[in-house]
């Protein structure tokens, strides 16, 4: 980069502000590649069980691609903090981008399931390639400018992929949902080789954490195998369920005892430590525990209850993900003008618990209007959550560990998200059955709840009224059961401590005992000069 840095108030250089925003444009279409894949491919799904058969198998193409995403995360994270930030996190790019080619050349379900997978592992890069390099390059105190922007390209890839998905396959062909990743992934790729420009990372002399790794990808597919197959694949007290309990927590008992002696652990306990930290870890896995759990069953509920197309559903979740966008928006440049930031958790638990619990009140005559307004309560909770998760618990460590903190706070986000989808769809689907039993609608039982509005017209009034009626009172549960879980994160919220965030916009020494502000550092006041 050629033109100055600016010092921040710690004393360290701090890319002018023009340069960082090319950088981040760059790691925003690098994030947007990860988040878009799922929501393009799941409305090309049904075309691709159509050309390729497989439809037992139809699960694994989604599971693959979470299960290597969860389980490559930490792995990213650690190789970054030893081995250098920019280079891996392009690594992660050309594997993903590897997988997606690879997956639009799948010539049966087999083939597809397993190139989805190679998409996952690189996509556990770019999700924390992207949260560790932002915190590398934008001190705590300054990152809020940017938090409206990663939650921008969030509702973008929620709102628009299923939209260009659609398009894409009526008009392409289904491979092109996968081929479409290539111009993004090269714009990427040429930006973040061209722009990005960090520190030269001095090789850790240490070997990776091979044994600590094994054990941790075993613990975390079982936790994840368990969540997808426990009442659907599986009865939940099945063998196979048993089994793959019983050797996730032999396996993460065995991390736990590897990990204390490890030279170079891949997931460092130290982090843990720190209050703040492990209160945000668990935050962020009550938040995505909710968020997923909401974005799979409001177009459930839209598309049942309130006759939404699959397409409208989309548009319907307009009134969370704006709220989210412009909530966060607010909440980060707050954040960096004050540097105070412990009431956002509150204020987004809480609202988080309110708009969960409004929702768990719609029922077969609730409104557009109304169930718009409930998400929009929902969204500005997740607003004050998403991003200020990752803010404090980057603020907590140290910065050699930023790679690592950024994965565990990623990691235990997709494992949230993993166990709100299970439990809240076991709950779902078990409230429909009894509901479709008791009102005489036996033939449209737990697979029904994927009719569409289409498929409804043609059921006769009874059992379609019959199923509206289940549908609503599956979603109560669903939606009263996350209302619940999102009190744990309000109690977790209570308990953060407002420690300094690194850097300063504007910096605000304290008085003395006289009352008088002391004179600025000269690192302070190069921040202000610059």
């Amino acid at each position: 980069m050629t033109e100055l840095k600016k010092a921040t108030a710690d004393g360290k250089a701090e890319p002018p502000a023009r340069s960082v925003r090319v950088v981040i444009l760059a790691l925003m279409i690098a994030m947007l590649l990860a988040m878009l894949d799922n929501m393009i491919v799941g409305t090309a799904m049904p075309t691709i069980v159509g050309d390729l058969g497989g439809m037992e198998h139809l699960s694994w193409v989604v599971t693959a691609y979470t299960l290597a995403t969860a389980v490559s995360t930490p792995i990213w994270g650690k190789l970054g903090d030893m081995y250098g930030r920019k280079g891996i996190f392009l690594t992660s790019i050309v594997i993903f981008l590897i997988g997606s080619v690879l997956s639009g050349m799948a010539q049966d379900m087999g083939q597809l399931i397993g190139f989805r997978a190679v998409q996952g592992l690189g996509a556990g890069g770019l999700m924390v390639g992207v949260m560790a390099i932002i915190g590398d390059l934008v001190p705590p105190r300054e990152r809020g400018k940017y938090q409206g922007m990663m939650a921008g390209v969030m509702a973008v890839a929620m709102i628009g992929g299923p939209l260009v998905g659609g398009t894409i396959t009526d008009h392409l062909g289904w491979r092109w949902s996968f081929y479409i990743n290539l111009p993004l992934g090269a714009v990427a790729l040429a930006m973040v080789t061209a722009v990005l420009h960090l520190p030269r990372k001095e090789r850790r002399k240490a070997k990776v954490d091979y044994l600590g790794t094994a054990l941790l990808t075993v613990g975390i597919t079982s936790i994840v195998l368990v969540t997808t197959w426990g009442g659907t694949e599986y009865a939940w007290g099945s063998a196979v369920i048993m089994e793959l309990i019983a050797l996730g927590v032999a396996s993460l008992a065995g991390f736990f005892f590897v990990e204390r002696k490890a030279a170079e652990p891949i997931l460092p306990f130290h982090i843990f430590r720190n209050l703040n930290f492990t209160l945000m870890s668990l935050v962020g896995f009550m938040a995505g525990f909710v968020m997923f759990g909401a974005v799979l069953f409001l177009p459930l509920f839209q598309q049942s209850v309130q006759g939404a197309s699959a397409t409208n559903s989309g548009l319907l979740l307009l009134p969370m993900l704006l709220s989210m966008m412009v909530v966060s928006l607010v909440a980060g440049r707050i954040t960096t003008s004050t540097g105070r930031y412990k009431i956002f958790p509150i204020l987004g638990s809480a609202l988080m618990v309110v708009g969960l619990f409004l929702l768990s009140t719609m029922d077969t005559g609730t409104t557009r209007f109304t169930s718009g307004v409930y998400m929009a309560v929902l969204g500005a909770g997740m607003g004050f959550l998403m991003q200020i998760t990752m803010l404090v618990a980057q603020n907590s460590v140290e910065l050699k560990d930023m790679g690592v903190a950024s994965s565990s706070t990623t990691l235990f986000r997709t494992l949230g998200s993993s166990f709100g989808v299970a439990i809240m769809g076991a709950l779902f689907t078990g409230r429909v059955q009894d509901e479709m039993t008791a009102r005489g609608g036996g033939g449209a039982t737990a697979k029904s709840a994927q009719l569409d509005a289409a498929s409804l017209a043609k059921l006769p009034d009874a059992m379609r009224e019959a199923y509206e009626y289940a549908v609503a009172s599956g979603t109560h549960i669903a939606f009263l059961v996350g209302g619940s879980v999102a009190v744990f994160a309000l109690v977790a919220a209570l308990f953060v401590k407002e420690v300094p965030l690194r850097g300063s916009a504007k910096p605000e020494p304290a008085p003395d005992d006289a009352g008088t502000a002391p004179t600025p550092t000269a690192a302070a006041r190069t921040t202000q000069n610059a």
